[in-house]
């Protein structure tokens, strides 16, 4: 299945999630979309449930179903609790840490930075958005990439990073210092029912 490529406002008005990292798309019509979106009663089954958090949680990082599907069976392989393993595996991808640094509004844009190889690790240029940080290693923007009007955007409104990951403004460099914890990663998210979703 490809990657989602229409317009994301829309589908975070389907999904009931702000893709954007802003809210600013439920703030006007925080209901589906369509004419019968405000008036959709239907009580969804327990599959519809599970099968729209995982829909939620695969477009909120940009990602297709055998690249979502394959990194869920690598966090079962995992010690400790399947789906926590799999939000941090997934928090942990180069283009989600590149949008948690500031350097991108969305993770949309982050994954262009780092597919057109404006983002090195360790000094080394990597060019693959689902490239897997691992704590301790520094997220840095090419010395060339500096002027793009992109990040300079995205950093003049950012002002939140999280407490795993170090950013320096003036080098314009981040660093991985941990894996985060769960009460650290989005809350509207229940990975238990993608858990459930896959385990049918």
């Amino acid at each position: 299945m490809a990657r989602y490529t229409g317009p994301s406002w829309k589908l975070s008005r389907r999904l009931g999630i702000s893709l954007s990292g802003t809210g600013k798309e439920l703030q006007k019509r925080p209901y589906g979309p369509g004419e019968h979106g405000p008036n959709q009663r239907k009580k969804m089954s327990e599959y519809g449930l599970q099968l729209q958090e995982k829909q939620k949680l695969r477009h909120l990082y940009g990602m297709n179903e055998r690249q979502f599907r394959r990194m869920f069976d690598e966090a079962g392989n995992m010690k400790g609790i399947h789906g926590e393993n799999f939000m941090i595996l997934l928090e942990s991808r180069l283009d989600n840490l590149v949008y948690r640094s500031g350097l991108a509004r969305t993770r949309r844009q982050a994954r262009q930075l780092v597919n057109h190889g404006h983002i090195t690790v360790d000094g080394g240029r990597v060019d693959i958005p689902s490239y897997r940080v691992k704590p301790g290693q520094t997220i840095t923007l090419r010395e060339k990439s500096r002027n793009l009007t992109a990040v300079k955007e995205a950093l003049d409104v950012n002002d939140f990073v999280p407490a795993y990951f170090e950013f320096n403004a003036e080098s314009l460099e981040g660093k991985y210092t941990r894996l985060p914890e769960r009460s650290e990663l989005p809350a509207e998210i229940n990975e238990q029912l993608i858990v459930e979703f896959y385990s049918r």
